[in-house]
């Protein structure tokens, strides 16, 4: 990656919390949109991928069905990895979903695997991080690890489909949430996230 790039640059995490179809179909309009998704996939989540998708190698043929040059998989253990500098270009981080583990572990800063380390990195260089957390009920120590990363600059974005669109299928009702994402670190997109007043 070059500063003269115009590509944008994203980075998805992947952490252990039930909802990959939302990565899946995150990294699926990414790509679509000519734009960089690295991938870092936390062991946790590699298990929930072949458990919810049947995915058990993470490559573009598998997770988004064809291969991409935009698809840029990590090694979750590796700290030497561009993502890891804060002096390499990214535009922005999403970790979609983010488990209360991975948000409990961002809020204190650690730095241990390279999710993570790219998630401090993001923070400190602020930039967008967007943490799509997949968890319910919550607790007071999710909510108060939400708070200190809010003010630390990242954007808490729940996992919290909308239904006004009348989605029809799960993909449907997971690209009700991936659309609003997308917004939020500029990508463009087709999807039907936008309200109409239907008396209008």
């Amino acid at each position: 990656m070059t500063a003269q790039s115009q590509t944008k640059n994203i980075i998805v995490g992947i952490s252990g919390a039930s909802g990959v179809i939302y990565a899946q179909r995150l990294i699926a309009q990414i790509t679509a949109a000519q734009a960089n998704a690295h991938v870092v996939v936390s062991n946790p989540g590699r298990e929930i991928l072949a458990h919810e998708l049947g995915i058990d190698d993470i490559c573009a043929g598998n997770l988004i069905g064809h291969e991409s040059k935009h698809f840029i998989p990590h090694d979750n253990q590796n700290l030497f990895s561009e993502l890891a500098s804060g002096s390499v270009p990214i535009d922005a981080m999403i970790i979609c979903p983010c488990s209360s583990n991975s948000l409990a572990a961002i809020a204190s800063g650690l730095a241990d695997n390279l999710l993570r380390r790219a998630a401090y990195v993001t923070l400190k260089q602020k930039r967008p991080l967007i943490l799509v957390h997949r968890e319910t009920p919550l607790t007071s120590i999710d909510l108060e690890n939400m708070l200190r990363l809010s003010r630390a600059g990242a954007t808490i974005c729940p996992a919290s489909p909308g239904f006004y669109h009348h989605p029809q299928t799960i993909e449907q009702l997971a690209d009700s949430l991936v659309g609003r994402v997308l917004d939020m670190v500029g990508i463009e997109h087709d999807l039907p996230v936008r309200w109409s007043d239907p008396k209008g």
